[in-house]
């Protein structure tokens, strides 16, 4: 009995870091995704430079448990277009690569443009970051397309990325190990997105940005026939 007492006393201080630090499903409200943590993520406010250097605002959500480390950023685009708007305003006569063209295709200042490839200007910086690229895929999450990256680093470590857009919202998510440790899957096979009150979304067809975001075509409907998807409303300039 004295024995089982002493042992038990060794194990408590032992797995009480660990149940700090234990796997949980994170539901963000404001950038409408979850995600599972290790704990709690650190939330830091940043921006972010796009393709056609627009500056947009952005929250980094971080966590680690030992030895990985995980990220989710969140890029909003919503105020793009507005903007598009203001550097077409101040654009030199003849410019073309600012100019006033507030077309479907273009937009003010090419804000269109840039939005469009958002995600392949993300992907394409991960990349330039990398040490090794050895996989790069076409990927949905809950039916919302995005890409997936493996990737070698300087070190040694892999990061495994995903990159998406939702409701005009970049997401850059990577979790990554050192060498040789296992793909951290419990993160990054568990993206997805809900609704401003916490409700999952899953679409019955293929989501995309660049065609249900940006006003070409209605959302999908989502979970077996709700309407219009999330965040209904396009940011200014959207047809």
């Amino acid at each position: 009995m004295r024995m089982t007492a002493l042992v038990l006393a060794l194990l408590l201080p032992m797995t009480a870091p660990a149940v700090a630090q234990e796997w949980e499903l994170y539901q963000n409200l404001e950038d409408t995704f979850e995600v599972n943590f290790p704990g709690t993520p650190t939330i830091t406010e940043t921006t972010y430079t796009t393709v056609l250097d627009y500056v947009l605002p952005a929250r980094v959500y971080s966590a680690e448990r030992a030895p990985g480390r995980y990220t989710m950023t969140v890029v909003d685009y919503t105020g793009l277009g507005a903007l598009g708007d203001a550097r077409s305003d101040e654009c030199e006569s003849g410019n073309a690569q600012c100019r006033k063209n507030n077309s479907d295709d273009i937009g003010n200042g090419y804000w269109k443009h840039d939005e469009r490839s958002a995600m392949m200007w993300a992907t394409s910086q991960l990349i330039r970051e990398a040490e090794e690229l050895t996989q790069l895929a076409w990927e949905w999450q809950d039916k919302v397309e995005g890409h997936s990256l493996n990737l070698t680093n300087a070190d040694g470590s892999r990061t495994f990325a995903y990159v998406s857009m939702h409701e005009h919202k970049l997401y850059i998510m990577e979790g990554t190990v050192p060498r040789g440790y296992p793909e951290p899957g419990l993160f990054q096979q568990s993206l997805g997105w809900i609704d401003s009150e916490g409700n999952g979304v899953r679409y019955d067809l293929l989501y995309s940005n660049t065609y249900h975001g940006m006003g070409l075509y209605p959302n999908p409907t989502y979970n077996g026939g709700q309407g219009g998807g999330v965040g209904a409303a396009a940011p200014a300039g959207t047809p």
